[in-house]
């Protein structure tokens, strides 16, 4: 066989590229991942601080 068919050969036999890319992609939906969360968590903290200022409001008035 010459060269170059023996370097295609090894070249798709290789497959330390795929560990690159799988990692890549898991760090991908981890991220996605704590985007959502957060997003969800900010929401949720929203919430709360806006039921706490209108309890204080209202206690501050009734008093």
């Amino acid at each position: 066989m010459n060269k170059l068919s023996i370097f295609i050969q090894d070249f798709i036999k290789d497959e330390s590229g795929l560990t690159a890319v799988e990692y890549a992609i898991a760090g991908g939906l981890v991220v996605g991942g704590m985007v959502v969360a957060f997003g969800e968590l900010g929401t949720a903290a929203t919430n709360q601080i806006s039921a706490l200022c209108t309890a204080v409001d209202a206690a501050a008035t009734c008093t």
